[in-house]
């Protein structure tokens, strides 16, 4: 699709190439980017290829394409093997920035490009920066990415790798402030429901967004010992204006965690509040119950006494027997509920 005047050319579509590659970019920081339309177009492959010019070379690979790991083992030799087991890792990484060797790792977990307050629709990006190239890879769509990309195409200045992993870092932490935004919003409609009394519909709804928030919580928190190693002895070609540019978006992100943590927190006091009137509803249902019972009891208790089938039942042959049984029963029903209730007042 052409893009607008003056505007960076777009690659063909949003799909991959036979390689796997979803989008690549030569960014300068006083030129408009120019976009790859395959992986060939950025070989010979090598940390310091494009950076002759000043300029980065930024690919971004699909790893549900079976050759785009492939390609990247071919063609980035330079990648150090902890890139690679990083893709291996289990279902549930952390954030974190780190340095290996020349080369800053980043693993960056952020919603899905349709997410819907699932706390399974979280997925993760894999980064590798060096001086002159930033690799990416995902599974699944993200919507940092996306953005990233949009701002790409849109020509905003992006000459380093770091500045790429900055925006990417704003760019996650605007949008987890919209996802808490909307949860915040929900919240406050599940509380008002809860102080009007009408508790059931929100129960699974509550633990559902406490789960979202404790994931959230903890695999897009980063790591701050990773990071402050890597702040405190960064790679040669890091400058110290990017290390602050890092820095403050790393103080950003922090800050919304903060506010992940206080809903949790607020979520936690509602669970609470809804057990305790659970509780309450239990207590008055089982004493009702119980009282009942115990009413129940004198009438239940003579009934399978004068039930037997033997001789000498009392008032058997009295023409008022039947009268005289109501009245003992009456009477029995009437003295237990007087001992009862006057044990519930004291």
């Amino acid at each position: 699709m052409p893009g607008l005047p003056g505007a960076p050319a777009a690659i063909s579509s949003y799909g991959c190439d036979a390689d796997g590659l979803i989008c690549g970019y030569r960014l300068h920081p006083e030129r408009p980017a120019q976009a790859l339309s395959q992986a060939s177009e950025a070989l010979p492959l090598h940390p310091d290829s494009a950076a002759a010019d000043g300029s980065v070379l930024w690919l971004h690979f699909n790893l549900s394409h079976a050759g785009a790991e492939a390609w990247l083992r071919k063609h980035a030799t330079d990648l150090p093997e902890s890139f690679f087991e990083a893709l291996h890792e289990s279902a549930s990484r952390s954030t974190r920035i780190e340095r290996d060797g020349d080369s800053l790792l980043a693993v960056i977990n952020d919603v899905t490009f349709d997410f819907s307050f699932e706390a399974s629709d979280l997925a993760t990006l894999w980064l590798a920066l060096s001086p002159g190239l930033v690799l990416s890879a995902r599974r699944r769509p993200l919507r940092a990415v996306d953005r990233l990309r949009m701002a790409v195409r849109r020509g905003e200045p992006l000459g380093s790798g770091l500045e790429l992993l900055t925006h990417l870092l704003n760019d996650q932490a605007d949008e987890l402030q919209r996802i808490v935004r909307q949860a915040t919003q929900r919240v406050d409609e599940i509380e008002d429901a809860l102080l009007a009394g009408r508790p059931e519909a929100q129960t699974a709804e509550i633990a559902s967004l406490r789960r979202l928030m404790v994931r959230l919580q903890r695999l897009l928190a980063p790591e701050p010992s990773a990071l402050m190693r890597m702040l405190s002895r960064p790679p040669a070609w890091v400058t110290v204006e990017a290390r602050e540019q890092l820095r403050r978006a790393s103080e950003e992100f922090a800050l919304v965690l903060g506010d992940i943590a206080a809903l949790q927190e607020r979520i936690k006091l509602m669970q609470d509040e809804n057990a305790t009137r659970v509780a309450e509803a239990n207590n008055r249902s089982l004493f009702t119950l119980t009282m009942v019972t115990v009413l129940a009891l004198p009438i239940n208790l003579v009934s399978g006494l004068f039930g037997m089938n033997v001789g000498g039942i009392p008032l058997a042959e009295h023409g008022r027997g039947f009268w005289i049984m109501l009245a003992l029963i009456a009477g029995l029903t009437g003295a237990i509920a007087f001992l009862a209730l006057r044990r519930m007042r004291r």
